[in-house]
């Protein structure tokens, strides 16, 4: 079956020396068993190849304020070496020369960045991090990890603040808003510059719920994203095929929304 366009708005890349390691850790944390052990940029277009990927969103974070120049050289020289990838930077709320670094990633032309509160340890609405928000506004957007029953630093709420707060900042809550928080996110979220995607949710959220989110918030306002190497394009694509969605719905989650959204490309 030929299926329509696909942006793959979430996925993690790494080096090849420490890939396995990041993998395996990225798993212990979840307690999950990862689809993919390698998550090499080689094994990213593998996976997207077999259900037609024109594009992914490709990124990584940093635990450390350290880490965050390494990275973003890492990402940006993976996305020349392959056009398909849309780079999306790392930056951390305690790094001494963040606006030093923003310019950095501004000049180069990164689409946005990619925060995980629950790896940097950090509130999203941290006073902290609002420096981030105020360089990104209007420039970059932001690729949010959202939620996590075990943790409150990326609690729905706190990323509602923050779009509220900043109301140019296109701001994406992964995984339905709220990995396992997803009654906090569809009660909270009214802020019309947030966006979510699929990633790392479909295994767990019923399809009635995951209907709840579309009829409350608008199909315009999801992207269609894997979390690779967490699980496999296949897989992915097969639950977002199991939602049941028309033709016009499914067009915009795919491709549409993120090309439109972040890409700003007319569709």
């Amino acid at each position: 079956m030929k299926h329509e366009r696909i942006i793959d708005a979430h996925t993690h890349i790494f080096p090849q020396k420490i890939a396995a390691k990041a993998v395996d850790s990225i798993g212990h944390f979840y307690d999950l068993a990862m689809h993919d052990g390698n998550g090499t940029a080689g094994a990213l277009l593998e996976s997207g190849r077999k259900i037609g990927v024109e594009r992914y969103l490709v990124c990584s974070t940093a635990t450390r304020p350290g880490q965050v120049r390494a990275i973003n050289d890492f990402i940006w020289e993976e996305s020349v070496a392959h056009p398909e990838f849309i780079p999306f930077a790392t930056i951390h709320p305690g790094l001494e020369n963040l606006e030093e670094e923003m310019e950095r990633i501004l000049s180069r032309g990164y689409y946005g960045l990619k925060l995980h509160p629950d790896f940097q340890e950090f509130n999203i609405d941290d006073d902290r991090a609002m420096e981030i928000y105020r360089l990104a506004e209007g420039k970059l957007a932001i690729l949010f990890h959202t939620g996590d029953d075990r943790y409150d630093f990326s609690a729905p709420r706190r990323m509602e603040r923050v779009a509220e707060r900043f109301p140019d900042l296109t701001c994406i809550a992964a995984h339905f808003g709220g990995y396992r928080r997803w009654e906090e996110a569809f009660d909270c979220y009214r802020a019309p510059n947030l966006y979510m995607d699929t990633s790392s949710a479909l295994f767990a959220l019923p399809v009635e719920k995951a209907w709840r989110f579309f009829e409350r918030f608008g199909p315009d306002r999801f992207f269609f994203g894997t979390d690779f190497p967490m699980w496999t394009h296949e897989d992915e694509l097969a639950r977002f095929d199991a939602l049941g969605l028309p033709p016009e719905m499914r067009n915009k989650i795919l491709y549409g929304n993120f090309a439109r959204t972040v890409l700003k490309e007319s569709v």
